[in-house]
């Protein structure tokens, strides 16, 4: 049986930016005494499972004194290759060390500093594209640390309501307003209507379109299509992040080496042991990831081989043990000793860079929707992500779209009801093997035809598989009540149409979107921006 639920805000996705939000909704409601606000988040699974918790590495701020702002944005311009929106950059770096305070006050417990004479002080690190040392980190757990303190709070505060293995359908709009969403409850399997004042997407990315990831099972673009069905455009879609280094084994589904490893002075090298990075860029190692990741990309297919090596083994035991304790572990469970032998690594997408269009309060093109965290284009991360600039991104606009929310809250008056789901004329369905056989071609072809080098014949070939398979996924949806996977496949569809007509849009090569056809840069760097109305996506 179908349920319907009323709040002020509904938050869909808890990971870092969501949960952020959050709490900075009911902090503020209680500063200005707006007590009886209702927040709601939902989440695809449990809260532990959003890509937040996964995160290695750490978060990038001006935090040491020989550090300033002009050279945070300075590197985050340089590794967008021509693309980053300065003022989306000035915005974010400025408020860095603002959102690192907070996280401290909420108890995220950072690594300190071992060196004599700055046990007071937090450690940071140096990764690809930073010019200084200004990661914050959590030793190699980040971004566990950071979910585990910020779901504790929201598990804590009355008026935030967390609901668990919930998956948004479709966002509810009214009139050019979106007062809701349609929600699929994964354990009863109705589908429950959720209205709301505002509702805020923070759904994460979607690099689930690709065979190899990264990321848990639940990046499927969901809040990205939803948007775009909504009528929202889409910005840079096509520049889609490798992470270079990801654990090569047949057990290790989805671990990432962390850029860390690299940042303390991991080499990479071909199964000979030869180094290789110094032939690709005069920074090596710490080159920006897509050069990186082309880089082993190139090795591979020279060579034939399965992978490369990541080697940090010529550092101290008890170094590796303190900065890397979970990919050290993660890694002797597999017999793999760090401390001895290099690595394996590949390739695998790991940050969707363009998304959602939305200003710096997280408005997108519909009233009364925003948009917040990895499934947003801000204008911050141009042609590449730099690395660990993306938690900082999820707390500065969870901050600011929360201030926006807090300001409208009294003067908007609550959705009028609308009609619950209606499923009547649909049956269970006794052909799930579509499915699956769909899931696993749409995320094959994507991997072979739109991943690290690309080219146009194989960006054509791509786009006939959407179109097919999208015609395939509407008649299935049109006539079987919906299911997880089948949300997902719809979804992921819509982002895989998306991402290959931006690519076919670029004719250059430029940050993480490299084509064999045009392989120069153009003088001038402009965003490829996507209106729903031009295609037909759902």
């Amino acid at each position: 049986m179908s349920k319907q639920f009323q709040h002020d805000v509904l938050v869909i996705g808890s990971g870092a930016a969501g949960l952020t939000l959050a709490l900075r909704i009911a902090d503020c409601c209680v500063d200005s005494s707006n007590q009886d606000v209702r927040i709601a988040v939902l989440c695809k699974s449990d809260p532990t499972e959003a890509s937040t918790y996964f995160a290695q590495g750490g978060i990038a701020a001006v935090l040491d004194s020989n550090d300033t702002v002009e050279s945070h944005i300075s590197d985050t311009l340089t590794s967008g290759a021509g693309l980053c929106h300065e003022d989306a950059v000035r915005f974010t770096v400025e408020h860095s060390k603002q959102a690192i305070n907070w996280l401290i006050e909420q108890g995220v417990e950072f690594t300190r500093d071992e060196a004599p004479g700055k046990s007071k002080d937090f450690h940071l690190t140096q990764e690809g594209g930073h010019s200084h040392r200004r990661i914050i980190h959590a030793a190699d757990a980040t971004g566990k640390a950071v979910s585990n303190t910020l779901i504790s709070k929201v598990l804590a505060r009355d008026n935030i309501e967390l609901f668990d293995h919930r998956l948004a359908v479709d966002l509810i709009t009214q009139d050019g307003r979106c007062n809701g969403a349609y929600v699929l409850n994964r354990s009863s399997g109705s589908v429950d209507t959720f209205q709301a004042k505002f509702v805020v997407v923070a759904t994460g990315g979607a690099s689930k379109t690709y065979l190899y990831t990264s990321n848990p099972d639940g990046n499927s673009g969901d809040g990205i299509a939803m948007a775009w069905r909504a009528g929202c455009r889409v910005a840079n879609m096509e520049f889609n992040q490798f992470h270079p280094t990801c654990l090569y084994h047949p057990a290790a589904k989805s671990f990432l080496i962390t850029e860390a490893i690299r940042g303390e002075g991991g080499l990479l090298k071909l199964p000979n042991g030869e180094r290789f990075m110094h032939k690709f860029d005069s920074r090596e190692e710490l080159a920006p990831r897509d050069i990186v990741a082309r880089a082993i990309d190139h090795e591979m297919k020279r060579l034939g081989s399965d992978c490369v090596y990541l080697d940090i083994s010529h550092k101290d035991p008890d170094f590796i043990q303190n900065h890397f304790p979970t990919v050290s572990a993660r890694c002797a469970e597999l017999g793999i000793d760090i401390s001895k032998e290099a690595i394996p690594v590949v390739p695998a997408a790991h940050y969707t860079c363009g998304g959602i269009i939305v200003d710096k309060q997280g408005k997108t093109d519909i009233h009364n929707l925003h948009a917040i965290g990895e499934a947003t284009f801000t204008g911050l991360h141009g042609a590449n992500r730099m690395a660990s600039n993306s938690l900082l991104e999820c707390l500065v606009y969870a901050r600011s779209t929360a201030d926006s929310i807090v300001s409208q809250l009294k003067s908007t008056p609550a959705p009028a009801p609308v009609a619950p789901w209606d499923e009547s004329q649909v049956t269970d369905s006794d052909e799930d093997v579509i499915i699956s056989h769909n899931w696993d071609e749409l995320r094959r072809f994507m991997w072979d035809y739109v991943g690290i080098v690309r080219t146009d014949k194989r960006l054509q070939r791509a786009l006939r598989r959407t179109q097919l398979l999208k015609q395939e996924i509407g008649e299935y949806y049109s006539n079987y009540k919906v299911s997880s996977d089948l949300i997902e496949l719809r979804n992921l569809i819509v982002v895989a149409e998306l991402i290959i007509r931006s690519a076919m849009q670029r004719k250059e090569s430029r940050g993480l979107h490299y084509t064999l056809d045009y392989p120069e840069l153009q003088a001038e760097g402009r965003d490829t921006i996507l209106e729903p109305e031009n295609y037909c996506a759902n």
